[in-house]
């Protein structure tokens, strides 16, 4: 790391986990970088990306609104979603924004980037490729099923995920900031479909396997049915590790507190519980381990405390 400069953070993700991370970490003086999945093909994402030829805009705007830096009151209408009976039912006012700055400037980076400043966005958000990509799963099977919002419902295991083009590239910006990185985080989201899609785009996987960051994994607080049923937190990193070809995290953090069994009744309906610590395998991939309660467990919805991971997270730089 510089002397008297900001840490770097890049983070690479997307659906829900990410924003919930962001929020606690744009608190510290760091200097961060989101990395946020295209692959998304379903909603107001879906339908502007089938309309318009865009990539899919709802991963990139709840990140630009977690680390927007807003009355709440101009937050809450970014995110404001339509339930109308016309055209713009389901459409949240932000994806139309940004649908409308993609026009304007005929570059989907340029509009997120736009928007950053807008927004007053605290650090980089940047998408993993600047055109849509198709993910596909080859299920157990042989069976190939395609389209990120159909692959966990197929009712059978994925043995792998692809992109389509196979050859998309990822921005130059994006490489510039993996390099420069003191922190690599992955994580934490759907394992297939939020985390492996932003790998797999191909010079960025490499990208992240050859730099000289730490690099964290934050495993996911519940199994997901249709993606990791059953999974172990070695399970996770193993199936990261097979799409990757190579070995190259550091570190995993790992929830080490009790869930509720009102809270562990409901996800049991949604066939999925606490993914399970299996420290022997863990420690046979080679990874530092990190336990700690990390776990928000107000309501009925689990998720990470997102005040507690971003502290852990700043003190490993």
């Amino acid at each position: 790391m510089r002397i008297d400069a900001q840490p770097r953070i890049v983070i690479i993700g997307g659906g829900t986990g990410l924003p919930v991370l962001l929020r606690g970490l744009k608190k510290y003086d760091v200097d961060i970088t989101a990395i946020v999945t295209v692959a998304d093909d379903g909603g107001s994402s879906g339908r502007l990306r089938n309309e318009m030829q865009i990539p899919p805009p709802g991963d990139v705007r709840n990140v630009l609104a977690a680390l927007s830096d807003v009355e709440p009151l101009v937050e809450e209408m970014f995110q404001h979603r339509f339930n109308t009976a016309n055209e713009l039912s389901g459409h949240s006012l932000g994806n139309l924004i940004l649908a409308a700055m993609t026009s304007i400037t005929g570059n989907f980076s340029h509009a997120v980037q736009e928007m950053s400043r807008v927004l007053n966005v605290r650090g980089k958000v940047l998408p993993a490729a600047n055109r849509s990509v198709i993910l596909n799963a080859e299920m157990e099977d042989g069976s190939i099923v395609s389209g990120e919002s159909k692959i966990p419902y197929s009712g059978k295991k994925i043995k792998r995920v692809f992109l389509d083009p196979v050859n998309v590239q990822p921005l130059p910006e994006t490489l510039q900031e993996i390099r420069q990185a003191d922190l690599i985080v992955i994580g934490p989201g759907s394992l297939y479909t939020s985390i492996l899609p932003n790998l797999l785009v191909k010079d960025l996987g490499k990208a992240v396997c050859q730099a000289k960051a730490k690099k964290v994994y934050i495993c996911n607080l519940m199994t997901q049915a249709g993606e990791t049923l059953n999974f172990t937190a070695s399970d996770h990193i193993k199936a990261i590790y097979d799409h990757m070809e190579s070995p190259f995290l550091d570190m995993v953090l790992l929830n080490n507190e009790e869930i509720p069994p009102e809270i562990e009744l409901r996800y049991k309906e949604e066939l999925a519980k606490p993914v399970e610590f299996d420290y022997e395998r863990l420690k046979k991939l080679g990874i530092h381990v990190v336990r700690e309660k990390i776990a928000n467990l107000e309501g009925n919805v689990i998720r990470h405390d997102t005040r507690k991971v971003a502290e852990i997270l700043y003190s490993l730089i």
